[in-house]
């Protein structure tokens, strides 16, 4: 049993490590930069230690730091959240060679899914359906109008090395591919250092849906349902929900069993998620994401499982806590994202907050590390709190969402709440009828620039 671990990260996902770890009788120790002296995720953790200024480059991403602070206060073991390092292959290794565990998968498996073209080929040999696209990376113009011709238009040109919406353009006919080809390349090597590219034929009406798996490193896994993402913007998620509003028990249990089999059959350890383009009844692998995810509330609302926890068990040896049989739905889940963002621009807006008022009652989860006269800086990411409902049916979490939506004070910065009071009135969000494009659409006409 750990008696001590370190969370690489800051902001909700730390607070969320560090209350797991204190309902199983481990310490916590919190890192942060110097701009995170006064966060929650600072006050909360049993042990804090600076490890840098505020730049990410020199704080939460500097490997040499974590380490150290491992080493200095005896951490056994490091949880690293969601984004900065926890898909970095490179870390996960260091952190093995100085004998210190880490709570999440093997250094191999997040180095296959973190390259598309690899992930891709390794699903394909798994049984796990993928989209229709080039057989690895695309090099010149000439091959890319070649794919494009052999597979129909419209096509998606995306970075082998990409995330978060970066490095991807449409190609809506032959004419449009050389400024995707191009545009894609030049992107990917901007964000990225790597300018390879590969080419998939474009969903027109997609809808973003996820599978929750779950391994034991020793050939055992379980999926725990979907959960549908398709509210985005810019490729980025607002609005998560599970059970997926189109998806019938009997798609579930098929992409479910093919997505655990798969997992399984590699020793996967740990939680990821395996995201899919879902259209007129197929599932088309996207990714796998070999973390826990920023929406992983949902899921834990209607099964009633603390994936955090378990993570750490499984991480400590431990076998899971439940099986496949275990796992049964129990309603409907909602999350929304609160960034602190000035509409209808979306443009950052860190600062002061004046006051703040969490909402609550039956059915009601908020994560943040907010509170009154909390400074925001401006060196992270906007996502200031996730607000997550569960009711028995659809109609009662979204009744419930707006019911909160209205207990939610956040004063002192500009924040995107009043997105999800203007989404809740409309008709295709009440009856889920959206796909991956719907918001943007709708953001057009209803938050124009």
């Amino acid at each position: 049993m750990f008696e001590k671990i370190l969370i690489a990260n800051r902001g909700e996902i730390a607070l969320r490590v560090i209350r797991a770890a204190r309902e199983m009788g481990i310490k916590s120790v919190a890192v942060h930069s110097t701009a995170d002296a006064d966060a929650m995720h600072v006050r909360m953790a049993d042990e804090a230690i600076c490890i840098g200024p505020p730049p990410s480059t020199d704080s939460y991403l500097s490997i040499p730091a974590i380490i150290s602070a491992c080493e200095i206060t005896g951490a056994q073991a490091i949880h690293p959240g969601y984004g900065f390092l926890s898909e970095n292959a490179n870390f996960v290794q260091i952190v093995e060679d100085h004998g210190i565990t880490f709570i999440g998968p093997t250094a191999e498996h997040i180095r296959i899914m973190g390259d598309k073209i690899t992930a891709k080929d390794t699903m394909k040999a798994l049984g796990v359906p993928c989209v229709p696209g080039s057989d690895g990376g695309v090099p010149t113009l000439a091959d890319a109008k070649r794919v494009g011709a052999e597979i129909g238009y419209p096509v998606i040109v995306k970075a082998t090395a990409g995330g978060g919406g970066r490095g991807m353009k449409v190609a809506m006919t032959a004419a449009d591919m050389e400024s995707a080809f191009m545009t894609a390349r030049s992107e990917s090597k901007a964000a990225f250092g790597n300018d390879e590219v590969y080419i998939e034929k474009y969903l027109t009406t997609p809808r973003h849906i996820e599978i929750q798996v779950f391994g034991d490193g020793k050939g055992r896994a379980v999926h725990l349902g979907e959960r549908d993402c398709s509210l985005q913007r810019r490729h980025q998620k607002v609005f998560e929900e599970a059970p997926g509003p189109v998806i019938t028990a009997e798609e579930r249990a098929r992409i479910g069993k093919v997505c655990a089999d798969a997992v399984a059959k590699i020793n996967y350890i740990g939680a990821g998620t395996i995201e899919f383009l879902y259209e007129k009844g197929e599932f088309y692998f996207i990714e796998m994401n070999t973390r826990l995810q920023v929406e992983h509330p949902v899921t834990e609302a209607i099964f009633g499982v603390d994936l955090v926890r378990e993570q750490i068990r499984v991480a400590e040896g431990l076998p899971m806590s439940f099986t496949q049989e275990d796992l049964t739905i129990n309603g409907h889940a909602i999350e929304v994202r609160i960034n602190a963002e000035k509409l209808p621009n979306f443009a950052p807006c860190p600062g002061r907050i004046t006051q703040y008022h969490a909402p609550g009652g039956l059915g009601v989860r908020i994560d943040s590390a907010l509170y009154d006269g909390y400074r925001i800086p401006p060196y992270y990411d906007s996502l200031i709190g996730k607000l997550i409902v569960h009711g028995r049916d659809r109609p009662e979490a979204l009744a419930r969402l707006a019911r909160a939506l209205g207990e939610l004070i956040v004063d002192g910065v500009d924040t995107t709440i009043p997105l999800f009071h203007a989404l809740l009135q409309e008709e295709d969000v009440q009856t889920g009828n959206y796909n991956i494009h719907w918001l943007e659409h709708w953001l057009k006409t209803h938050l124009p620039a």
